[in-house]
């Protein structure tokens, strides 16, 4: 049987390189070689054991590939042809899917909708930290990449680029918002370019790294805020003349930053939260106005599908958002345990780093 080299979770604290068979094609599947990947926050709360995946699984949810082999039944595409898919690939005919939520995605449970169900790669299914990866339901997760696109251009599509620009959109970012990012990670910079995108006209970051404030108002921060300089509500309260912002993305999963977002909400503003969290949270009842405040709090896992890819290139083609300086160190699959070992200590100023065979 062919076999393949892929970044599998042993147990907590390991993944390692190893040879596994390349998958079988299905019928409604395609088998993708991958050109370009790279390594996501949710895979080190993996390695780390915050999140529970079964041992063996090979890890990773963001593809940029070309087709090897299509299914039976996959109509439209052509092997050879550059594609990417979505970190959640919906079967695109459950409930969940037919009323808008993809990302929930449930096909073969009572009612059509799972929590999480949409994320399959890494989680569920093995993902695209390897040689190959096997889409499922691939007539409705491959989208083609256009020829003048690169896939440095691309790599941020599916995953980073949907998640950060759903912060903005679940928070209904309107045409002269004042909007808070907490984390300016590679998610929170994504918020603040989706934030601009919406027409936020002021946009205020949170972090403390230099190298991060500073691709953060490339993107579209007017502000940036330092944690370590002072209380963080204090200076955003400051600069909004004690009004607050209309809408803070969350994008950290912590209870510090998830209370420091709701706390510098206005009245019948907005928190929306992407982060990933591993503990309970509770909310403090003075910044929850004893839930009477008419603030909204949602929550967004990444939105994916064809047509979002599709959609989110397009935005990239148009040059209204250059994610390049996103990736900042590259690294050979062979190496790939190393660079695990840098993004998850955070050295050497890492944003992303882009994985390649």
């Amino acid at each position: 049987m062919p076999r393949m080299k892929a970044a599998i979770f042993v147990e907590k604290g390991r993944i390692v390189l190893d040879d596994k068979p390349i998958p079988d094609v299905g019928p409604l599947d395609a088998l993708v070689r991958i050109t370009t990947t790279t390594i996501c926050g949710t895979d080190v709360h993996i390695l780390k054991g915050e999140y529970p995946v079964e041992k063996g699984l090979t890890i990773g949810h963001e593809p940029v590939g070309v087709i090897e082999k299509l299914g039976s039944a996959v109509t439209g595409y052509r092997e050879g042809q550059r594609v990417i898919a979505g970190a959640i690939t919906p079967s695109g005919h459950s409930y969940a899917c037919l009323c808008g939520c993809g990302s929930q995605d449930g096909p073969g449970t009572r009612h059509g909708f799972k929590a999480m169900g949409g994320w399959k790669f890494g989680n569920t299914i093995d993902g695209a930290q390897a040689e190959y990866v096997l889409v499922p339901d691939a007539l409705a997760n491959l989208a083609p990449v256009p020829g003048h696109l690169s896939d440095d251009e691309v790599l941020m599509c599916p995953d980073i680029m949907s998640t950060g620009f759903s912060g903005a959109e679940s928070g209904a970012v309107q045409i002269g918002d004042h909007v808070a990012v907490f984390a300016l990670g590679p998610i929170g910079l994504c918020a603040v370019a989706g934030a601009k995108l919406k027409g936020a006209t002021r946009i205020i970051g949170v972090d403390t790294v230099p190298e991060r404030l500073a691709i953060a108002k490339q993107l579209g921060c007017s502000d940036v805020v330092d944690f370590k300089a002072g209380d963080v509500v204090e200076q955003i309260l400051a600069l909004t003349d004690g009004r607050g912002v209309d809408v803070a993305i969350e994008a950290l999963g912590t209870q510090g930053t998830f209370e420091s977002a709701l706390r510098v909400l206005r009245p019948g503003g907005t928190l929306s939260s992407l982060g990933v969290y591993s503990t309970d949270l509770k909310i403090p009842l003075g910044a929850f106005s004893a839930g009477l405040g008419d603030n909204k709090i949602v929550t967004t896992l990444c939105p994916g599908g064809k047509e979002r890819m599709r959609r989110l290139m397009d935005v990239i083609a148009a040059g209204r958002v250059d994610l390049k300086p996103l990736v900042t160190h590259r690294f050979k699959l062979d190496d790939i345990e190393a660079a695990y070992e840098l993004f998850a200590n955070q050295r050497d100023g890492v944003l992303k780093v882009a994985i390649t065979p």
